[in-house]
């Protein structure tokens, strides 16, 4: 079989899974947020991105891969590319998950495309999540993994932020300690987030890795301490570059025209656009 047919094979791939939103976990992120009012409590609604934490994949240690993955080949397919990355997402939020609720997760790999980047081979897998409660139908949700070569060239600087008209604004330090916990929150175990002489000398970043999905959230939590926690109908991202814990990172936000909707943008410290990110509110 060639590595182009197997990867046909994985379209249709579908996988379920069930988990609870947990209380300690639900503490867990607040704290990691620094949030200031008290933590969601039981049957209160989960911040839309924290449903990241769960359904998790729980591989035994002998199944982890040298980068702290597990090894490929369980429900993502087995692509051959050394890295991988979360490059955007969308989701729709129907209602609520509650904290306490018990969760079921229905995935499907829907699409893998094959493209050619300045850096060389990438392939972007679309998959299709359906999570539901015991009232039904809570969130549906597409997300974009990219996987790409051992870059063979220094990368390109990214597009300038355009933060014209963003008038929320909040700069953020990541820290390794940041970082940890939100891949112990998430389990996690990609070493570019924690493991400095890993990240910096077999993968060569200038440092540790912020995790996309931890940066939509910073951008979504903004959202909803500035609209006064509005009720969220549909928040989407896409990832530019990556950030990294050797600077801090400005995160802005504002209204559109609409007033039903906002631009949210992270940069970095130069300047350069790292995510840019929109969420349309509940009418």
């Amino acid at each position: 079989m060639s590595g182009s047919d197997q990867f046909e094979d994985w379209l249709g791939n579908s996988e379920t899974a069930d988990d609870q939103v947990t209380l300690g976990h639900v503490r867990g992120m607040a704290a990691m947020l620094d949030r200031e009012e008290p933590a969601p409590d039981i049957g209160d609604p989960l911040p839309l991105t924290w449903h990241w934490m769960f359904f998790m994949p729980k591989a035994p240690q002998s199944q982890i891969g040298p980068d702290g993955h597990p090894k490929r080949g369980g429900f993502l397919p087995p692509i051959p590319l050394p890295r991988r990355m979360f490059a955007g997402a969308k989701t729709i939020q129907h209602e609520p998950i509650r904290v306490g609720d018990t969760i079921t997760r229905e995935g499907e790999i829907i699409e893998i495309t094959r493209k050619e980047g300045q850096s060389g081979p990438l392939v972007f897998v679309r998959v299709q999540l359906r999570i539901s409660s015991q009232r039904g139908l809570a969130i549906e949700e597409e997300n974009t993994i990219v996987y790409r070569d051992e870059p063979k060239t220094a990368p390109r600087p990214p597009p300038k932020a355009e933060l014209g008209g963003l008038s929320w604004r909040e700069t953020v330090t990541p820290d390794p300690v940041m970082l940890f916990r939100y891949s112990a929150l998430t389990f996690n175990g990609h070493r570019i987030h924690y493991d400095h002489p890993y990240v910096t000398k077999v993968e060569g970043y200038p440092g540790l890795v912020v995790h996309g999905p931890l940066i939509a959230t910073l951008l979504c939590e903004l959202a909803r301490r500035e609209t006064g926690n509005r009720a969220i109908a549909q928040f989407s991202f896409r990832a530019i570059s990556p950030l990294f814990d050797t600077a801090p990172f400005t995160i802005a936000g504002g209204m559109n025209a609409d007033e039903n909707s906002c631009r949210l943008v992270a940069a970095n410290n130069h300047g350069g656009t790292a995510m840019e990110a929109e969420i349309v509110f509940v009418d």
